[in-house]
């Protein structure tokens, strides 16, 4: 089993470069564990509590989880992956089972900044992009999927998106293998990353 690890600023295309891998593959060949579904739940704290939340910081995913869970993969055993819904700030009674497959890839913006789970990884793949681009994905997203005002969107993006990057992501960059510019538009990472799923195939 081969577990690759693909970490990049928020809005930064890693979704995009998993997808455009992942789309030459058969379903169910490759399995991706997501770190935003591991976000911790807050549904028991109240809206100004939540409000003070920092969800671009180590502190707010359950990393405990999540390293438990690749070495539950590891060991040939399949995990029920939790669900996070971004606009309640709580995780869902549903999950969803991921079992080992010869290639596992874990996808998120903090993955690099933790020592257990870098250890379990055998690839790191770091997704780069111009800030500019990524602060447009951003603010898309959070105005269209996670019910945020444009002006409570460029708020979050300036007191913590962009302080997280700068404190935990960018340095993290020093740990990836691959380091991949341009997001998803970068074609010929896409292929070289895809040719070499495809030989753990």
């Amino acid at each position: 089993m081969i577990i690759i690890g693909i970490a990049g600023g928020s809005g930064s295309g890693k979704t995009t470069v998993v997808k455009k891998i992942m789309n030459k593959f058969p379903k169910g060949s490759v399995s991706i564990v997501s770190q935003d579904a591991y976000y911790k739940d807050t549904s028991h704290l109240t809206s100004d509590q939540i409000k003070l939340l920092n969800f671009d910081h180590p502190d707010a995913i359950e990393f405990d989880l999540l390293v438990k869970h690749l070495d539950e993969l590891k060991t040939g055993h399949c995990i029920e992956m939790p669900h996070y819904d971004y606009v309640t700030t709580s995780r869902l009674k549903e999950t969803t089972t991921i079992c080992p497959q010869k290639v596992i890839i874990v996808e998120g913006i903090l993955i690099f900044t933790q020592s257990e789970v870098l250890k379990r990884l055998d690839i790191k793949v770091f997704v780069d992009a111009e800030a500019d681009d990524r602060v447009m994905r951003i603010m898309r997203r959070d105005t269209q999927e996670r019910g945020r005002s444009y002006i409570e969107a460029m708020e979050h993006y300036e007191q913590k998106v962009k302080l997280m990057h700068s404190q935990f992501i960018e340095p993290s960059k020093r740990f990836a293998n691959i380091i991949i510019p341009e997001g998803g538009q970068n074609r010929v990472a896409i292929d070289i990353l895809r040719q070499y799923v495809q030989s753990c195939l």
